[in-house]
């Protein structure tokens, strides 16, 4: 049996660099925000045994470093299944660049999987097996408009931030995530960059409540549901709080920014309503301009435009073509430009391309739209 699905790539609305922990990592924050650009997925359960992947584009990897192979690979075992799993890749996205193909690729291929053996994993035991496979698959078993905190794999669903036309420029130059961390390093120091108060003093941790106001804004924290009908994964699997108001984030010693951050986010997406001169927009624009008044910004900017001074000329483009916010995604080089129209949105598409820069018209997804169209499985 072969399952079809989407694959959906993924845009960083801001995101802010912590310092480096003693397991390596760095501790971050984000909101992440699903569109609608996509891979296509296919898996086919066979006779046999093993992992099989298969893709036109020389540049994704079929062995088992291959996001897709260790997922499945994990499942497989969890699911206590047998048989030759067959995964068709189908790349419409960068390989690297900032979107999550490759993440989301994997949830995908999770997902297909699921449906092809008709067995089901929990929902935390899916976010666990994301989690280990890297840090940035669990959002895509969230979707829609979501806070993603630790090294970036504890997510929580926010408000939908909704339906906006946004511009996804791909330069042709490959950014390294390491390199971009260790020059991150190398510019802020061991305790990271803060420049909005002063340091927690050495040894001490300040607990930042998780922005529940978001939840109690809309129902659609309490009412969104995912794909198969059951509650939203509201956290990590180490997370068993029913409740996303009761959620808490512990921040280490001298990451006050990331606090100060998570309180600006919390603020900001839940005073929509009390924002002077938003009568007559649109609910999403609202909220995307009360979350950029929190002066949320990709901090690998500060590293990679250095670098790749014509990434700093495109966001410059679509700023300067009306673009509500432009960002670098991820670490790059990909980078978007959310809009108030289509037609502003193509404007500005139409004039990076003149300049020779690869750039396509798309919109956001609401967690909604997301699983409804993830999960138009075709067999």
């Amino acid at each position: 049996m072969t399952v079809t699905v989407r694959s959906f790539a993924k845009i960083n609305l801001g995101l802010s660099i912590g310092p480096l922990r003693d397991d390596r990592y760095h501790d971050l924050r984000t909101v992440y925000q699903t569109i609608a650009l996509h891979d296509v997925i296919r898996v086919s359960v066979v006779r046999g045994t093993g992992i099989e992947i298969r893709s036109a584009d020389p540049r994704v990897p079929c062995d088992e470093s291959n996001t897709c192979w260790r997922i499945v690979e994990r499942a497989m075992a969890a699911l206590r299944a047998r048989g030759r799993i067959v995964i068709e890749i189908e790349k419409r996205l960068p390989v690297q660049g900032g979107l999550g193909g490759g993440s989301a690729n994997a949830v995908a291929a999770l997902l297909a999987l699921e449906r092809a053996l008709k067995k089901r994993l929990s929902g935390a035991e899916r976010l666990r097996i994301a989690a280990e496979v890297g840090s940035d698959l669990p959002v895509f078993l969230i979707g829609g408009t979501v806070l993603g905190v630790g090294h970036g794999e504890e997510v929580y669903p926010l408000a939908d931030l909704g339906a906006l036309p946004c511009v996804v420029v791909t330069p042709e130059i490959a950014v390294s995530t390491p390199r971009a961390f260790a020059d991150w390093d190398a510019m802020t120091g061991p305790q990271g960059l803060k420049p909005w108060s002063q340091s927690v003093p050495h040894g001490t941790a300040e607990t930042v409540p998780f922005p529940s106001s978001v939840g109690q804004k809309t129902a659609e924290l309490r009412s969104a549901r995912t794909a198969e009908g059951g509650r939203p994964h509201m956290g990590s699997p180490r997370s068993s709080s029913p409740h996303v108001s009761q959620a808490k984030l512990t921040v280490p010693a001298g990451s006050d920014r990331m606090a100060e951050l998570g309180r600006r986010i919390s603020a900001g997406l839940s005073g929509a309503s009390g924002v002077p001169g938003s009568k007559g927009r649109g609910r999403a624009e609202t909220l995307l301009l009360d979350l950029v008044r929190t002066g949320i910004e990709n901090d690998f900017e500060r590293v990679v435009f250095p670098k790749y001074p014509e990434l700093r000329e495109v966001k410059s483009v679509l700023e300067k073509a009306g673009a509500l916010y432009a960002s670098l995604s991820g670490s790059g080089s990909a980078l978007y430009g959310l809009f108030r129209t289509r037609v502003a949105a193509e404007k500005a598409a139409v004039r990076l391309r003149k300049r020779g820069t690869a750039a396509v018209v798309t919109r956001t997804l609401t967690r909604r739209q997301y699983w409804k169209r993830l999960l138009a499985v075709r067999s």
